[in-house]
C-alpha cells in the first residue's frame, strides 16, 4: 500500500515534531523567529513602496533618522548605536545631507567635531515614514482574526524584551 504524501505543517503550528534536545529546539525557535522577522520587514518595505510610492528611503537611512530624532550625535556615536562601521555611517550621513534631512552642527563640547542633527525636512520625512508604516500595519492587523491580532499584541512585551536582550553586549 503506497504511503500518502506528508501533510505540510500549518503556518501557526510547530515547525518540528518530536523530541529534541534543548539546544536543537532553541536553534529551531531562533530560525523561525529570524525567518518571520525577515519576511515581515521585507513585506512591509515592499508593500509601503507599492502603496506609498513616495517612500523610497533605504531602511539604514530611516534608522539613522530615528536615532537622530532623540538628539544630535557625532558620526562615531551614530556608528556605535547602529553597530555599523564609522565609514558606513559617514556614507549614509552624506546621502541624508544631500537630501536635506540632516545637517552638521558644531559640537559644543568639542569644536573640532560636528554633530549630525535632524532638519525640519528630516523630521517631516521620518514622521511621514512612521505614519505610512502605522497605517499599513493597522490595515494588516485589522485583516487578521481577532485571536491572531490578540496573539500578536500579547507578544509585543516579550519581543521588546528580546530586542533589549539582543542590544546587550555578548559576554
Amino acid at each position: 500500500m503506497p504511503s500518502s504524501p506528508p501533510v505540510p505543517e500549518p503556518a501557526s503550528g510547530p515547525a518540528v515534531v518530536g523530541p529534541q534536545d534543548p539546544e536543537t529546539a532553541a536553534v529551531e525557535r531562533a530560525r523561525r523567529l529570524t525567518d518571520v522577522v525577515t519576511r515581515l520587514r521585507r513585506t512591509l518595505r515592499s508593500s509601503i513602496r507599492t502603496d506609498y510610492p513616495w517612500e523610497s528611503l533605504p531602511m539604514a537611512q530611516v534608522e539613522l533618522l530615528q536615532t537622530l530624532a532623540a538628539a544630535p550625535l557625532r558620526v562615531g556615536e551614530l556608528a556605535s548605536r547602529q553597530r555599523l562601521a564609522p565609514n558606513t555611517v559617514s556614507g549614509l550621513v552624506g546621502k541624508l545631507l544631500e537630501a536635506g534631512f540632516v545637517d552638521r552642527q558644531a559640537d559644543p563640547g568639542d569644536r573640532r567635531t560636528a554633530r549630525i542633527a535632524l532638519t525640519p525636512a528630516g523630521r517631516r520625512q521620518l514622521d511621514d515614514w512612521q505614519r505610512a508604516h502605522e497605517r499599513r500595519i493597522a490595515t494588516a492587523l485589522d485583516a487578521l482574526s481577532p485571536a491572531d491580532r490578540d496573539a500578536v499584541m500579547h507578544a509585543l512585551p516579550a519581543l521588546e524584551n528580546l530586542a533589549r536582550a539582543l542590544a546587550e553586549p555578548v559576554l
